[in-house]
Formats: C-alpha cells, structure tokens, sequence
C-alpha cells in the first residue's frame, strides 16, 4: 500500500490485482448526468479524452465504464464506496456530496498530471484495483480565511476552495470584517465599503510601530460573493461568512460614527492588535444597522450557520457610556459581560427565526452563553469541553493545533514573517478533536474542527499557500479520520509521495524537513 498516497486517507482500502487503465474509449455512466459531466471534466484537460456521458441504464457491466452507482445504504450523506478493476470502475454514494468526495479520491488515484489543465501526453493513466470503503468522523471540517487585514482576489478564493475541496473540507469560513477593513458589499449602507473598506497604510511585518505608508483596500461586491458561494457548493463546501460583533469593529464606525459609544473620531485601523472602540450596546440604532446588514449576508449566504465573531471586545467604551450602563440596569444584568452576552443573544434569537444558527468564538461563554449558541474554541480546548457538556454544538479549533498562520520552524528568521509561536507539522496532525475531558453522552456536541488563517502577517496569496500546506493535509486527515491510530512516519512517508500533486495544482506549499 505504500504507493498509494491519498489524503484523508480512507477509513478501508483493500488493494486487489491489476489495475484499471483510463483512455480515449472509457465513457462515464451517470443517472445523475450533472454529476457525470463534472467528473469528466475533472479528467478531460489532462488525458484528451472525450469521457462521454451517458445514462446507466442496463448497461454497468459494459467494459471500461466509470459507474456512478445511487446507493441509499450509506451511513453518512458524506461516504462513498470505490471499486477499481481492470474492466470497470464502480463509485456508490448515496448524496452530490459523497460523490464529489469520490471524485477527489479518484483524481489522486491517477498520476499527479491529471491534476494539470493542459494536456499531458504519454501518461499511463492507470488507477490500481482497489476496493475503498469510505466516510468522515465528523461533519464539521474547515479552513477559514481572513480578508480583513489582507485580502485575495476572487479568482484566488476559488483555487483556495478547489484545495478545500481537495482534501474533503467541507466548510470554508470566510472572515469578511475587520478594524482594518470592511470586504463585503451592504447595499444598504455603502459607506461600509466606500470609506469602512479602506486603511490609510499598514504596518510593518516585523515592527507594528512602523508603517509602510501605502493605502490598501478593497471589498468583494455581492455579485462577487454570490459567484463563490456558488462556485463552493458545487464542490461540496458551504460558506461560513463572520460578520465581526460587538468588537473588531473599527472599520464599521469609521464609516458609521453613530454606532459607537464615542461617536465621532474613529478611523480604520492600520495596525494590528484589539481596538477599545466597538458597537455601542445601548443604542438601539447599532441592532437596526446590524439586522439589516445581516438580511442581506443571509440574501447571499445559504449555510445554516452563521458567524458573529464576539471575541476580543474590551469593555473599556461600555464601562463609561451612559446608554451602555443604562442598557445594563434596564435588562437587569449584573455587568459589561452580562450585556455582550445579551448582545449576541439578540442575534441568537433573530437568526433562530429565520432558520439559522449562530456561531461564535469562545468568548461568547462570558456572561452566560445564548441559549442555541454554537461555540468555536480557540483559546485552548478549554471553552469547547464547557460549552459541549453544558450541552451546547462545538467546533474545536485550538491555537495550539489549527493557527496556520504560527510559524513552521522554530528559527523564525528563516521562515517568511508569521505570527511568533511554533506550530509544526507534527503538531496539527497530533491534533486531538474530542477531549477526553468531555462526558461520553455529550461527545456528539463536537461537530468537528478547522484550521485558522489570519493574515496579520500574510499579505500575498503564495504566502497563503506556504503557511497553510501542508500543514492542512495532516489537518484533513484528522478531521476524516478522528479517532485514530496515529503513526506520523507513515503519514510523512504518504506525504512525500503526494508532493508532486501540489506541484500540479501550482501550490506554493513548505518544503518538508529532513
């Protein structure tokens, strides 16, 4: 099996005799013919092969066919079932979702070529017999991206969710504001993006002191937005989006100076770090704006849940407001943690009604957490095994294991700048999801994992590439295949076998270590 490299690795495969070679005769049978046309163009560029796609029929013991089989006995909507030999290949899945995961395995299965969209002659596009059985362990596995502090052109966001899609993420969680800029177009309130979108200049990598005195900015219009979104489901990835509430903030009240408790002198941050100025909870006007912006995230956004950040907002500006202690005595609450508490419960409610789900990192327990809140642990393990046995869904992802945006050597000048804490390769696929601390009937409360991209520091899209891979294969392999035996040898021996993989896919991914 040594030979055979595929990330997640499966949970069964079964290596048999012979192989199944693909050329200009194979065609593709499909009921689905949707499907079928997908997986043919996966392969078409690199072979130039046509791959007709044709009906199923009566017709799937017919030679040198790939057969898209519906299969209603699968577990998960997510499995699929693979079986290669030298005649026929067989893909069963039960949901579009299982099948696009087959696909992914299938296009690894083959020489990395295929991976290429030119046309690569005098390959032997040879996939062995196999038999794969093949499911995840949980049905949260993410990479989120930050575009507050630096963004990415549209057409890169899209290679970033061929990649997801790749490894079999499922969920790309995009961190659209920030202080340092507002990346989604509202219509309702365009000086979000005329001014809010737009930083006088940016500071230094290596000294937050210095600026480089350069504008930068930018936003992605709904249309822009629609076309990810859509571009992500058709690979089986649901969209995430943060709107960032109560705190990191600044770039909203710059354009909206009435939001915020001082009102007036605000201006969007071109530094890094936390802010003290955030929306202003006792002005009812901050809930209209943010009711309004969130009607057309959910407009553009289909995902069930969706992300209200409520982290890191200092209560400095509450503490000295009159309408934020007002708002305190009024609701009966005890103190600025109790009202970001009741903050973000108005979102829980409002977002309930309209069939959502609220998410938020771990500073949402604070003051008590809202009632159908899912909680995204980050500071450790610690607020997801509170939030899990109180009974409440979790999504872990703890600095320690999921900041890919840490460094990947621990002499720091020889690596491009990062945020300055070690996190090795070694490390993410170590990576344990479900703490033991968390009681056995409460387990079920942890949807999965991700891993993070903030881009303090990351400013370019081959940046992106380097910090995130390969550290989010061991990533994908965790989240697939959670619990496990580990075996990190073996793992780092499969790796080095899929490089050229990323070499195909254009991927400026680091350099394994001796």
């Amino acid at each position: 099996m040594s030979e055979i490299s595929l990330f997640p690795r499966p949970q069964s495969i079964e290596r048999n005799e012979g192989s199944f070679i693909l050329n200009a005769d194979t065609a593709i049978r499909a009921q689905d013919e949707r499907l079928g046309e997908m997986l043919a163009n996966y392969l078409r560029p690199a072979t130039g092969f046509p791959l007709p796609v044709e009906p199923t029929g009566d017709t799937v013991n017919s030679r040198n066919v790939i057969n898209l089989v519906e299969e209603q006995d699968l577990d998960s909507p997510e499995a699929y079932r693979l079986t290669a030999s030298s005649d026929k290949i067989v893909l069963s899945a039960s949901s579009p979702t299982g099948f696009l995961h087959g696909f992914q395995t299938l296009r690894q299965l083959l020489p990395p070529q295929i991976l290429g969209e030119e046309r690569a002659d005098g390959i032997d596009w040879r996939i062995p017999a196999l038999r794969i059985s093949d499911a995840p362990a949980f049905g949260w596995r993410g990479l989120h991206l930050d575009v507050g502090r630096h963004m990415f052109p549209p057409a890169f966001i899209k290679k970033f969710i061929d990649l997801l899609a790749f490894y079999k993420f499922n969920t790309f969680h995009w961190h659209l504001t920030e202080d340092q800029g507002w990346r989604i177009e509202i219509k309702k309130y365009p000086r979000l993006t005329e001014i809010g979108a737009f930083r006088e200049e940016t500071c230094l990598p290596t000294n937050r002191r210095k600026f480089d005195g350069k504008p930068y900015g930018g936003y992605y219009t709904q249309k822009q937005i629609r076309e990810v979104v859509a571009y992500a489901a058709e690979r089986g990835v649901t969209v995430v989006p943060e709107i960032e509430l109560p705190g990191h903030s600044l770039a909203a009240l710059t354009a909206y100076p009435e939001l915020g408790c001082r009102g007036k002198d605000y201006q969007v941050r071109t530094s890094w770090g936390i802010d003290d100025d955030i929306y202003c909870a006792g002005n009812d006007d901050v809930f209209t704006f943010l009711k309004d912006v969130f009607g057309e995230v959910l407009e553009l956004f289909p995902s069930e849940f969706i992300h209200v950040g409520g982290d890191e907002a200092p209560k400095k500006r509450w503490k000295r407001c009159p309408a934020c202690q007002a708002r305190i005595k009024v609701e009966g609450l005890k103190n600025e943690d109790e009202l970001q508490s009741w903050f973000v419960r108005q979102f829980d409610s409002w977002l309930g009604d309209r069939g959502r789900r609220l998410i938020g990192w771990d500073e949402i327990l604070e003051g008590g957490l809202a009632p159908n809140a899912t909680v995204m642990s980050w500071r450790g393990s610690d607020g997801g095994i509170e939030a899990a046995n109180a009974g409440h869904d979790v999504v872990m992802t703890p600095t320690t294991y999921c900041y890919l945006d840490y460094y990947q050597a621990e002499d720091f000048a020889s690596e491009p700048p990062a945020l300055p804490r070690y996190l090795p390769l070694r490390k993410v696929y170590q990576f344990v999801v479900v703490p033991d601390e968390i009681a056995d009937d409460k387990k079920e409360h942890i949807l999965g994992g991700q891993g993070n991209l903030w881009t303090e520091y990351i400013p370019t899209s081959d940046h992106l590439e380097y910090m995130a891979f390969p550290r989010a294969i061991a990533l994908a392999e965790v989240l697939w295949n959670h619990p496990q035996r580990r075996d990190y040898g073996a793992f780092l021996t499969r790796l080095k076998g899929h490089l050229p993989c990323l070499d195909t896919l254009g991927v400026n991914y680091r350099p394994l270590d001796d």
